[in-house]
């Protein structure tokens, strides 16, 4: 018996000191409502771009096959592989002999010809003036006549043999049609080549200005032609990540039909490329800048919590404590959250941390960066 009291009487004793040790709680008290650390964000009034976001095909502006179009042998090749090249300037050499040949007896029918011609003419003269003095019939005066008229038919078919003949030595001149860089060179001097051969001599692609393909909903369809009627759209290319900005163009046009198979429509839109930054067949992440939305409430899209009720925020309120305030989305701009309804600017919402809260709960704030240090690109 005296061993149970005096382990009663130890444990009463453990129990009393554990009841006045600090930090806790003394009996009919309730404990402190410890304070939610959360991420807030004021609700902010601005202009807000609106984008609307696809995926991209590169390509060329123009993309030539440079082919002979005479037949011989190629003397020459002056382009480098890979070389920036003008319009008009000179890429290879046909051996020409064969057409200077064609150019010389072109002209020497013409100069025969045109001796012919001159000759009737004088004969044409005499019999006229013998014809006024009854020495020659008119039948002499029409014969010479006609003789005339056939020199002048041969001296044409002359001149344009001549021509044809000055068009094909020209032809044995190969040069650049576009602006553009040279590919590999697909034959090498030496070569026969012919106007039915298949590769051609090189392929030339204009890369500045260069070309983006690219796809959208159908459903955008009408807000992007309404918008296009009144003004050029801007378009940014960025890296296929969307890591990099690689240029900035305008939208040329909308593909004039609407892919049924995939409910897309494609359009077209030219970059500026002094270097050479987009390259044919390469894909990019577009953003067509579709319009800016003046003076519109904006929330970060974390913000956002769905419920039975619909969409709410979390608001704090005086003394830091948190209230459930439905809110209408108007629509989402990248990290951003256009509101329609339910906010005033200027007040605060949880952006971040809502997983521990329930209406009434004190919170301990720690700022977000403001809406409008944030950049708004995405699609609605």
């Amino acid at each position: 018996m005296r061993i149970i009291r005096k382990t009663w009487g130890a444990l009463l004793l453990a129990a009393a000191s554990a009841c006045g040790r600090p930090g806790q709680p003394t009996p009919g008290t309730r404990p402190t409502a410890r304070a939610v650390p959360v991420v807030a964000a004021d609700v902010a009034s601005r202009d807000v771009p609106i984008y609307l976001e696809g995926l991209g095909n590169v390509a060329a502006y123009q993309t030539v096959t440079v082919r002979t179009q005479v037949d011989g042998r190629l003397d020459r090749v002056l382009f480098t592989e890979g070389q920036q090249v003008r319009r008009g300037q000179q890429l290879a050499q046909v051996d020409p002999r064969p057409f200077e040949i064609q150019l010389h007896q072109a002209e020497g029918a013409l100069a025969r010809d045109q001796a012919t011609a001159r000759d009737a003419e004088l004969t044409l003269a005499r019999d006229q003036a013998l014809l006024r003095k009854a020495l020659a019939t008119q039948q002499q005066v029409d014969d010479e006549r006609a003789v005339l008229e056939q020199a002048h038919g041969a001296i044409a078919m002359d001149q344009a043999q001549e021509a044809a003949a000055k068009l094909q030595l020209d032809y044995a001149r190969i040069t650049s049609p576009i602006d553009g860089v040279t590919g590999i060179r697909l034959v090498d001097a030496g070569n026969v080549v012919h106007q039915a051969d298949p590769g051609g001599l090189v392929v030339i692609t204009q890369l500045d200005p260069i070309a983006v393909l690219f796809t959208l909903p159908e459903d955008d369809l009408a807000s992007v032609a309404r918008e296009l009627r009144k003004r050029p759209l801007e378009v940014e290319a960025d890296s296929r990540d969307g890591g990099q900005k690689l240029a900035m163009g305008q939208l040329a046009l909308i593909d004039n039909q609407i892919n049924p198979a995939t409910a897309t429509m494609r359009l077209k839109a030219i970059f500026p490329n002094p270097d050479h930054l987009l390259w044919p067949n390469a894909f990019v992440k577009v953003r067509l800048h579709l319009t800016t939305r003046p003076g519109v409430l904006v929330v970060p899209a974390t913000a956002l919590q769905r419920g039975p009720q619909g969409t709410f925020v979390y608001v704090i309120g005086d003394g830091d404590t948190v209230s459930v305030r439905p809110v209408e989305v108007d629509s989402l701009a990248g990290e951003q959250a256009i509101i329609a309804r339910g906010l005033s600017a200027g007040e605060r919402v949880v952006s971040d941390g809502q997983n521990l809260l329930r209406p009434g709960a004190k919170v301990a704030i720690h700022r977000a960066p403001s809406p409008g240090s944030v950049e708004v690109g995405a699609s609605r």
